[in-house]
């Protein structure tokens, strides 16, 4: 059995926090020359790629620009830098709660995301992060909605960050959510709720459907008010995407900002902060897999539709 061949470190450095692109050339396929291969798989014109290649911008391991014409070679390693999109700022700070040689905690803002994505680069917790403690090797841990607010964890190394994504993919981290939500004295809490959820590729919504519960969360009523708010506790026992929104929604209870559920809202224009999704992530808690430590955090940061519904729902 032939050993695959190792990947190369990068020849080019992050640009604003964000690592360039590595193409490795597939076996199996007959083309003449590298640039050929790229305009058809980046799909992003002849005339751009061709771009690319005449300004050097397409490197090799070696770190010099691959020409165009450079004969198709399966195994070879190509890097580049994507143009950066124009993005608006998400002005609110990332809040580092532990910083250590291993991990990096941060209590993120509504509206930032997670890892570079989509129109979402440069304006990402990981970014950011990498610019302002200056850790270009950072990397997530796992993942927390754009709209969600709350804890993330971050690896420091490289090589241990496979084992802080086992603690995830093991369900040996204990989670716990926060969210507000209209109050309905007729629910029935707490309760764990079990479904199938499938979301499809291309499809903004998660939705429930039958068969073999793959998601399972833990409602619980924290406390409501006269006015008719509750603040639910939600402590996810899987994480499949969008769960605990699908679950509130279900429950006839969405929660308070959702532009999903129940019903899909028109687009937010770029910079329209206003009226976040009332979730945060408000508890992390697990055992190190490198030191064995007990790690116990807590989110500092409080729900708008709790604390001042009135400046909240006004959007300030």
């Amino acid at each position: 059995m032939r050993r695959r061949r190792p990947i190369p470190p990068s020849p080019l450095p992050q640009r604003e926090g964000v690592d360039p692109v590595r193409v490795r050339l597939p076996a199996g396929e007959q083309w003449a020359t590298v640039g050929e291969h790229l305009v058809r798989r980046l799909a992003a014109g002849a005339g751009v790629v061709d771009g690319m290649f005449a300004a050097g911008l397409i490197v090799g391991a070696d770190g010099r620009a691959v020409p165009a014409d450079t004969p198709y070679a399966p195994g070879m390693f190509l890097w580049f830098h994507r143009e950066l999109p124009d993005e608006v700022p998400v002005p609110f700070p990332l809040v580092v709660v532990h910083r250590d040689e291993h991990i990096v905690v941060v209590d993120k803002p509504h509206f930032l995301a997670t890892t570079p994505r989509g129109s979402h680069v440069t304006q990402t917790a990981l970014a950011r992060l990498r610019r302002e403690l200056g850790i270009p090797e950072l990397g997530a841990a796992h993942r927390l909605d754009r709209l969600t607010a709350g804890l993330v964890l971050f690896t420091v190394r490289p090589g241990e960050r496979g084992a802080y994504q086992t603690l995830f993919r093991d369900r040996l981290v204990h989670k716990e959510y926060e969210a507000v939500a209209r109050y309905d004295p007729a629910l029935e809490l707490p309760r764990t709720v079990r479904s199938r959820i499938v979301k499809e590729r291309g499809v903004l919504t998660a939705g429930e459907v039958g068969g073999e519960p793959n998601a399972v969360t833990r409602v619980e009523l924290a406390g409501h008010r006269p006015d008719g708010l509750g603040r639910y506790r939600l402590v996810p026992g899987t994480g499949q995407t969008h769960q605990l929104r699908v679950h509130m929604n279900a429950l006839g209870v969405p929660i308070l900002g959702d532009p999903l559920y129940p019903v899909v809202t028109g687009p937010v224009p770029a910079g329209d902060f206003r009226r976040p999704l009332q979730l945060l992530a408000r508890k992390l808690e697990f055992t190190d897999p490198v030191t064995g430590v007990e790690h116990r955090f807590s989110s500092l940061r409080t729900l708008g539709a709790w604390s001042s519904y009135e400046e909240w729902s006004a959007g300030q």
